[in-house]
């Protein structure tokens, strides 16, 4: 990236809101802002599968590309997925139609522990470097995020052999055998450290930790067997880069969230966002939280709902748009568009309101 390329970005409104400087309106970027809801992405997954496209950075680039750019966002994030790093760890990961990621070999007790690797060389995941320096190279003058699982959600992956469960095996071995569960957190720690320190030094600005499972816990299970890993990995990663940590799930787990020490706390379509303003310090930046789903109805809701969302935001500084979860794939491409407008429009105005 040229010097005047890393200018940009370092100033650019993502970067400027995650460090709690004054901006003219907020940043909107959106979870799964390149997807299937996009004929050019559908396009592309005609020819290829999904972990095809993963493994090529050139593809990856050119499908975030487009997405930025058919939908006016802030920053970019790397097109690839969290579960892969578990491969090279020593799991069995496969995408099922109709069943999504399948572990096939999952971690249930003692004896599993003998295979999992905890890398200390990332090139198993060098085509995800590679994705970051091709989306910097083609939108140099913009943010690239990188991202990576959270410990918890990567751990319960792992034990349970595919999503949305109770999740009732990773808390069985949470409680029962707690010297194996932070055994296998550390290797997952220090693994994932490793993972988003090498996108850092191909380029990406911001890292987001996706902690899409972590609402099955209450709060002191969080406190006594997560969030001593999560500050552990703040810890590890390279001085210097702003993280934003997203849970999903539970409200109440909000503060908790905030003593991980990330620089931004992105909250779900469930988490209340006036509360958050008032609850989350004004050093810690807040990302969020329109429920996906209001993507789904008519033009004017959209833009209706939006506003609503944003007459919530009572901070100035520190403040940036994105929906509470990924955009779903029956989502017509004319409404992102507008919800990305209205933002501009009405976060320009939000913030000459808070002066």
């Amino acid at each position: 990236m040229t010097k005047a390329g890393e200018t940009k970005v370092q100033n650019s409104l993502l970067l400027k809101s995650l460090r709690g400087e004054a901006i003219d309106r907020y940043p909107v970027w959106l979870m799964r802002q390149a997807g299937r809801y996009m004929a050019e992405y559908r396009a592309v997954r005609e020819r290829i599968s999904f972990l095809d496209l993963c493994r090529n950075p050139e593809l990856c680039a050119e499908v975030m590309q487009t997405a930025v750019e058919k939908i006016g966002v802030d920053a970019a994030i790397i097109f690839s997925d969290l579960l892969p790093i578990l491969q090279p760890m020593g799991f069995d990961l496969e995408y099922r139609q109709g069943d999504g990621p399948v572990i096939s070999n999952p971690f249930r007790e003692e004896g599993d522990l003998t295979r999992v690797i905890e890398l200390n060389d990332a090139s198993p995941m060098s085509y995800v470097f590679e994705t970051v320096r091709a989306t910097c190279h083609a939108m140099p003058e913009i943010p690239v995020i990188g991202f990576a699982g959270a410990p918890f959600t990567l751990a319960g992956y792992a034990i349970e052999g595919r999503g949305g469960t109770s999740f009732h095996q990773t808390r069985a071995l949470m409680y029962g055998r707690p010297d194996l569960w932070h055994e296998f957190m550390g290797r997952l720690t220090r693994t994932i450290a490793l993972y988003v320190n090498e996108q850092i030094a191909a380029g990406a600005a911001v890292i987001q930790l996706f902690d899409s499972w972590v609402g099955v816990l209450g709060p002191q299970a969080f406190r006594d067997f997560v969030l001593p890993w999560c500050r552990e990995l703040l810890r590890l990663i390279t001085p210097g880069t702003p993280v934003i940590y997203f849970g999903t799930g539970n409200p109440e787990l909000l503060n908790d969230f905030v003593a991980t020490g990330a620089a931004g706390i992105g909250l779900d379509w469930r988490a209340d966002l006036a509360c958050a303003c008032r609850t989350v310090p004004n050093s810690i930046a807040i990302q969020g939280n329109l429920d996906p789903a209001i993507l789904l109805a008519d033009e004017m809701t959209v833009r209706h709902e939006t506003q609503a969302l944003l007459r919530k935001v009572t901070r100035r500084t520190g403040y940036i748009f994105n929906l509470g979860h990924g955009v779903l794939k029956e989502t017509p491409v004319e409404n992102v568009q507008a919800l990305v407008r209205t933002v501009k429009e009405v976060g320009r105005e939000q913030c000459a309101r808070l002066l």
